[in-house]
């Protein structure tokens, strides 16, 4: 089995920071051509691309906010300017929603939460249908806090992200027959722009490194890595699967 992935397209979503760049990156470095999907960051984007054609890999940025109700058909529209299919599918872009408690939470917010993490994968991977190729592979990024670690100050998040755990299940029968799998992976706290506050003391850093029984803050590339296993040859006999990348959070 191999890991190469040279000959392989690959459309990730949220890619010009955080998790989805180092998943792009690890794409890219394994010679998938990959579409940077961005909201709204061009500078940031124009980087992620810049980065990874200076290691001699290919990529190129698409721009798209998630919010919209026609974000999807437009990240495809581009998306076919620049590869002939997908090989390979990754939702990553998502928001936290901020950290309210249950009571203070407005509809606008709820929705907003609502419209990026969970309505836009949807109708990503709807329009994917008719352009990602046989034996291709899907990978949606959910979180911890749909497995037991429950925090009612990100309820609309996590519910945004359990929807993200049933498209998942439920994609990974409707696309057996194509010997596409479809598999979650489920960070915990990770050393990204979401989690800024808290890594902006001591305290709070201290905090997100005592989740994990490893003892440290996961990084990135903790989380690329998995995403870089599932699309591999290695992996084509796992599907529907939610995989726990909390550096074992759950315990």
């Amino acid at each position: 089995m191999s890991d190469d992935l040279t000959g392989k397209y690959a459309l990730v979503t949220g890619a010009s920071r955080g998790i989805g760049r180092a998943i792009a990156d690890d794409l890219a470095d394994r010679g998938a051509t990959v579409a940077v999907h961005y909201g709204a960051d061009d500078e940031a984007a124009a980087r992620a691309v810049r980065a990874i054609e200076d290691r001699g890999g290919r990529a190129f940025a698409i721009r798209a906010d998630l919010a919209a109700v026609d974000a999807p058909a437009h990240l495809w529209e581009q998306y076919d300017r620049e590869a002939p299919r997908a090989d390979i599918v990754v939702n990553n872009a998502g928001i936290l929603g901020g950290r309210t408690p249950f009571a203070d939470v407005e509809p606008d917010a709820f929705d907003q939460v609502m419209a990026i993490n969970a309505r836009a994968p949807f109708f990503v991977l709807q329009h994917a249908l008719p352009r990602i190729a046989d034996g291709g592979r899907v990978v949606n990024i959910s979180t911890r806090f749909t497995h037991g670690s429950y925090n009612p100050a990100l309820l609309p998040y996590a519910m945004s992200k359990a929807a993200i755990d049933a498209l998942t299940f439920a994609l990974a029968k409707e696309l057996a027959p194509r010997s596409i799998t479809v598999n979650a992976v489920g960070p915990g706290g990770t050393a990204t722009d979401m989690n800024a506050a808290r890594l902006a003391t001591e305290e709070g850093r201290a905090a997100m490194a005592a989740d994990s029984p490893l003892g440290r803050i996961g990084r990135p590339a903790d989380v690329a890595g998995i995403v870089g296993f599932l699309v591999s040859d290695a992996a084509g006999w796992v599907t529907g699967q939610w995989i726990d990348a909390s550096g074992g959070s759950l315990l």
